[in-house]
């Protein structure tokens, strides 16, 4: 489409101000299912989001058709739609940042490049490994998942910007039985660098886990030292993601409302937004609205720093936004708890009585953004006197998110990006009560 072109037209029509924005996503899929390739799929994918200040009153136009025979329906159905908006939040086109961040790294043409032949094979590779591993392995799963995110904005106040970034995943799911009991093991591995992937190491650990876990049982009911695993941690984080938006804050819909710059958890407890972080394809110099991103801290020693912003909800509060207008909303890009410095093996052997979970279920149905109280059900590993013991499962942790951070006592020295979109360590909880038999 001829941006030019349509930016005349738009201000021919009395359009103040217009800023378009395409985004591009190509993706890989491939799937394999006892030992053959169960899925293939290459996917893309486009978008073009049109925005109009028409009378002081924001317009909006999404399409997939980037013509320039549709540059008069643009216009035309931007104004309509800026003439019936109701909305009392500020028409905001963003002039620019002095700077945005120029990171090398996150896009990996090699990932790219690299023969789709390889990847199958490294994913057959893996399924016999795993199928050789033992011999109650039952059933496995594995899957290839590769991402290209591209961006470009540009608006009539002469920003112009474009972000690249890319990504893959291995996801693999493997079942075990012994005869009287089955267990699954899943993990996932994220990374733009295929050179990441340690077949042996991920069938080792996935596996050893699922084969540790039989048998497993709830344990009696009461109160117990917890160490969340990355995992499971990263999974309870995510049902409070949307704690930190701004958005929310304002509309009284999270916990975090008139907490700023107040203690909300343990010193220990550092929580980032990198958007910049390597190895992601999320990561990202600038935001959906032309914002520069930068990293920032959320929780710095236990202290809430700020809340995440785009243009209205910062205008509102007389700050500047954070960078993290994405859609219609607020999200972070990368968030990550940072690494402590406790080795894993320490934390257990810490553990007088006390449960390693490595599995948490139900985490958005189960959790309350606005008092922050959870109930999840769990499974892991009953620790007695710094060593791992019994498995346990169909046992439930629950809690306060605010009193759970203020209770972390020990984190962990190693991260894990997930599948949330967020990269923890493992964390120990002092105490928290625990449902089961």
């Amino acid at each position: 489409m001829n941006i030019e072109k349509l930016f005349k037209t738009a201000k021919d029509k009395g359009i103040e101000d217009i800023q378009v924005y395409v985004s591009n996503s190509t993706n890989l899929s491939i799937q394999i299912f006892e030992g053959e390739v169960d899925k293939y799929e290459i996917a893309d994918s486009s978008s073009l989001i049109v925005k109009g200040i028409f009378k002081s009153k924001m317009g909006v136009y999404s399409t997939e058709v980037m013509d320039d025979e549709m540059i008069d329906e643009i216009v035309d159905t931007i104004i309509a739609s800026a003439t019936i908006i109701d909305s009392l939040d500020d028409a905001i086109i963003y002039g620019g940042d002095d700077h945005y961040e120029k990171v090398e790294g996150l896009y990996n043409e090699e990932l790219t490049n690299l023969d789709v032949a390889k990847k199958i094979s490294t994913l057959k590779e893996m399924d016999k490994a795993y199928h050789n591993y033992d011999k109650r392995v039952k059933n496995v799963e594995t899957s290839y998942t590769e991402t290209t995110n591209s961006f470009m904005l540009q608006n009539s106040k002469g920003l112009k910007l474009y972000n690249k970034a890319n990504a893959s995943f291995i996801v693999s799911e493997v079942i075990v039985n012994d005869g009287s009991d089955q267990r699954v093991g899943f993990d996932v591995k994220i990374t733009n660098d295929f050179e990441d992937y340690k077949i042996d190491e991920m069938v080792k650990e996935t596996t050893e886990e699922a084969l540790q876990s039989l048998g497993a049982q709830p344990l009696p009911s009461k109160n117990y030292e917890i160490v969340f695993g990355n995992i499971a941690f990263a999974t309870l984080f995510s049902a409070f993601q949307g704690i930190f938006s701004a958005m929310n804050v304002q509309k009284g819909l999270s916990l975090l409302k008139d907490k700023l710059n107040q203690t909300i958890g343990s010193e220990l407890i550092n929580v980032v937004d990198d958007p910049l972080m390597k190895k992601s394809a999320s990561s990202r110099s600038f935001d959906d609205e032309g914002v520069a991103t930068k990293f920032k801290y959320l929780i710095e020693k236990g202290v809430l720093k700020t809340y995440l912003h785009n243009l209205v909800t910062a205008k509102k509060d007389g700050v500047k936004s954070t960078g993290n207008g994405f859609g219609n909303g607020i999200a972070a890009v990368n968030m990550k708890i940072e690494a402590g410095e406790t080795p894993f093996e320490e934390m257990i052997k810490s553990v007088k009585e006390g449960v390693y979970i490595t599995n948490v279920q139900g985490a958005h149905a189960g959790a309350n953004a606005i008092s922050g109280d959870f109930s999840l059900q769990a499974a892991g590993f009953h620790i007695v006197d710094g060593k791992m013991a019994d498995p346990v499962a169909l046992i439930t942790v629950a809690g306060n998110f605010i009193e759970m951070l203020k209770n972390v006592v020990m984190v962990g020295n190693e991260t894990k990006m997930t599948y949330y979109g967020i990269t923890s360590p493992a964390v120990k909880i002092e105490s928290m009560p625990v449902s089961g038999k």
